[in-house]
């Protein structure tokens, strides 16, 4: 069933609790719980920039305002990462993988591409060893070949992963970056939703869905229309600030993103979840900055708008 049918048949809570593990378990949960934030924030791994364990460091980011945290895999130390969290009181809620960038699923080498499935099935199995439901993927390039060429190759190591994530009770989540594949890199800022809605449709899976990026994606086109045509399509966001004037990121509130009509629009339908912000971290100090800037944008602690 896709996405889309499932809301309309099934209505927004239904839906989202369709998506299972945390995420599913975190909707139902907001649905009667007045008290827990319609959107938690969480942040990555390598934001956090200050000395000490690793439990040490997952207290910093909780005393700074994040609910949860996302790991770097493949490669976690997952006895680690577990003690650490529970005696920190962080929630693993996902990953984010550290070599896709590098080992991508679209390089005309099918040894490449190989290797590529190897770490996202493993990075799967580690997410789901340390509690998280998701893991974020970064799916190809377009300089890799030809935008069916990208497709078609990304495609096939997705597909091959998602018995995996079934298993694990993980979803794969394809992130929208500048990657220049499914919209133009160099095209103006009112570009289609459609490639990359059908993209996703594609797999026919809702072990496959979205980590949309608010900030990155302001520069192709209008973020509360994607968010809108997107729907159920977005597990979780990514956040950060971005200047069309510019043509650069910026903090979490500079720049010239629609912060409001975003926030409208993932009110509207009906989004609760995980936000993570993906800008540049610090120390104590620098993330509090962050989690109250995510605050001001989105109002992730207010659930009566």
């Amino acid at each position: 069933m896709r996405r889309r049918h499932a809301l309309q048949t099934l209505g927004t809570l239904g839906a989202l609790t369709m998506i299972g593990g945390r995420a599913g378990a975190f909707a139902a949960e907001d649905a009667t719980e007045t008290s827990t934030p319609w959107i938690r924030k969480t942040l990555k791994i390598g934001m956090i920039n200050v000395k000490g364990s690793l439990e040490e460091k997952f207290r910093v980011a909780k005393e700074a305002g994040f609910a949860g945290v996302e790991v770097a895999v493949p490669g976690v130390n997952v006895n680690d990462v577990n003690a650490a969290a529970k005696a920190a009181g962080v929630v693993i809620d996902g990953s984010v993988g550290n070599t896709h960038w590098q080992i991508r699923h679209s390089d005309p080498d099918a040894s490449v591409r190989a290797k590529a499935l190897e770490h996202l099935k493993q990075s799967i199995e580690e997410t789901a060893a340390v509690g998280g439901d998701s893991c974020l993927l970064v799916v190809g390039h377009g300089k890799d070949g030809t935008q069916e060429e990208v497709r078609k190759r990304s495609s096939e190591n997705v597909h091959a992963a998602i018995e995996t994530a079934e298993k694990c009770n993980v979803n794969i989540l394809i992130e929208n970056v500048w990657n220049h594949f499914l919209y133009d890199h160099g095209g103006d800022s009112n570009q289609s939703v459609k490639p990359l809605a059908d993209y996703v449709d594609s797999f026919k899976s809702e072990r496959v869905g979205l980590q949309f990026d608010l900030g990155n994606h302001w520069k192709y086109g209008d973020v509360a229309a994607w968010v809108r045509e997107l729907g159920p399509r977005i597990m979780k966001l990514d956040i950060k600030g971005f200047s069309r004037a510019e043509n650069k990121f910026t903090k979490i509130g500079e720049g010239d993103v629609d912060w409001a009509g975003v926030e409208k629009a993932l009110r509207d339908i009906g989004f609760k979840g995980w936000c993570a912000a993906e800008v540049g971290g610090g120390d104590a100090s620098r993330l509090k900055e962050i989690a109250d800037n995510m605050e001001a944008a989105l109002h992730c602690n207010q659930n009566d708008a």
